[in-house]
């Protein structure tokens, strides 16, 4: 913008011609009216404030070339959710009224230009001009970014990306506004950020450390706890020891001990002496029960330790339970057995039934006998049952007779449970096994 000119032709080709500020007043007049009143809150006494101009909706002139021109009409407010937020614009402050003086007319100049969308960041004209009319440059103010968090700054995106204006419809630039209006998330305080424990005094950590020790009532049931666990786990054992080993050793001494009695007959075969005694715990027999796939040594005397917890059964030698032999021409050849553990050989002697054979195999020869009778329970006192007629048997006088006795109920020696038979055929070895065990 220049100066007015004072006259037609006077210093037209020149405008720092003098005579074109010829006329009094006509300098300060045109210095007054460029002034900002937002750069120059306190008017001096000759200085005339404009009226408020009232904005009006018209075309913008684009002030300088780095400021575009506004193309479109935005009375919806798309141009604000484009370029973010802004600032609302202060109206201008009002300045005092003039000191009194000599009234000098000013020209209230062309009509107020709209202010441009705060987006395009535009100098009020009146500042433009005075920096023209100084001769500084003018510098564009730059468009302030939008509140938020950039798409560079999410988890994921590329840091200090520049981002571009989207181009696209409506739609498209309402989802460009909403997604520069995101906000980071508070962070969260860390470990860091949490301030020290106050150290506890010394009566406290007494306290503290007293309340961590175990009450006396808490030792004790837990060592009652344990004892009894400890207990439950050695019975456990005994019971498996009792009801599993004992049959596996059992069955191993046994074994060994009727391949003993079997080679020292076969050493033996051609000696015509007979032996009639044996010492206790001596194997001399092997009794068979095809029923029950039973085959064990018998040995001398009823001993716990060194016959029956061998897995062998016993023969009742010792009086006053001495019994006789199976070569003897009558008598009653009486016999015990476990029913549980060590072998266990007497364990299902309740099922025989009357005719079921039981052969007793010597020396010399093969004793068959067939089962006859059963007393299911009866006192350990009851020796009767073992004399040369037994009582309860059914036997009503002297003959060859065999007695199996055990213990009843099962895992208990409280009773006696008590088998007899009566012998039936009587065959050398030399003749070979009996039908019943050959079969």
């Amino acid at each position: 913008m220049t100066p007015p000119r004072h006259r037609a032709g006077a210093g037209q080709d020149d405008p720092h011609d003098p005579r074109a500020y010829e006329d009094p007043g006509a300098f300060e007049a045109a210095v007054h009216r460029l002034a900002d009143p937002l750069n120059d809150p306190l008017p001096g006494p000759e200085t005339v404030v404009p009226e408020p101009v009232v904005p009006q909706q018209a075309l913008y002139e684009p002030q300088s070339p780095q400021q575009a021109p506004q193309e479109w009409y935005d009375p919806d407010g798309y141009q604000r959710d484009w370029y973010g937020h802004q600032e609302p614009v202060q109206p201008p402050l009002e300045a005092s009224p003039p000191a009194p003086g000599p009234h000098v007319p000013v020209d209230p100049g062309p009509a107020a230009v709209p202010q441009p969308p705060a987006s395009e960041a535009v100098e009020p004209a009146t500042e433009v001009l005075g920096r023209i009319d100084a001769g500084d440059p003018v510098v564009p103010t730059p468009r302030p970014e939008p509140e938020g968090l950039a798409e560079a700054d999410e988890p994921g995106g590329v840091p200090d990306a520049p981002t571009s204006p989207p181009t696209g419809g409506r739609a498209e630039r309402r989802r460009a506004a909403k997604g520069r209006g995101r906000r980071r998330p508070a962070p969260q305080p860390g470990p860091e950020s949490v301030a020290p424990a106050k150290p506890m005094t010394r009566m406290e950590a007494r306290r503290a450390a007293k309340a961590a020790k175990d009450s006396p009532a808490i030792v004790i049931s837990r060592g009652i706890g344990e004892l009894f666990i400890t207990l439950g786990v050695l019975m456990l054992l005994f019971v498996t020891y009792q009801l599993w080993w004992t049959n596996v050793r059992a069955d191993q001494i046994a074994g060994r001990e009727t391949h003993k009695i079997q080679d020292d007959w076969a050493k033996n075969e051609k000696s015509p002496e007979k032996q009639e005694a044996f010492e206790p715990g001596q194997g001399f027999a092997i009794i068979h029960i095809p029923k029950l796939d039973v085959v064990t040594p018998i040995a001398e005397g009823t001993s716990k330790e060194k016959v029956l917890d061998r897995g062998m059964v016993g023969h009742y030698s010792e009086k006053p339970l001495k019994t006789a032999m199976p070569s003897a021409k009558e008598g009653n050849f009486a016999l015990a057995g476990h029913r549980n553990t060590h072998g266990e050989p007497f364990r299902y002697i309740n099922r025989l039934k009357p005719g079921d054979p039981i052969v007793v195999e010597t020396r010399e020869a093969y004793y068959t006998y067939e089962m006859t009778s059963e007393l299911a329970q009866t006192s350990p006192s009851n020796v009767s049952v073992i004399a040369p007629v037994p009582e309860q048997s059914g036997f009503t006088k002297p003959g060859r007779y065999i007695t199996l006795t055990t213990c009843t109920p099962e895992f208990t020696s409280t009773y006696r449970l008590i088998v007899w038979g009566k012998m039936v055929d009587e065959r050398p070895r030399s003749e070979g096994k009996p039908d019943v065990l050959a079969d």
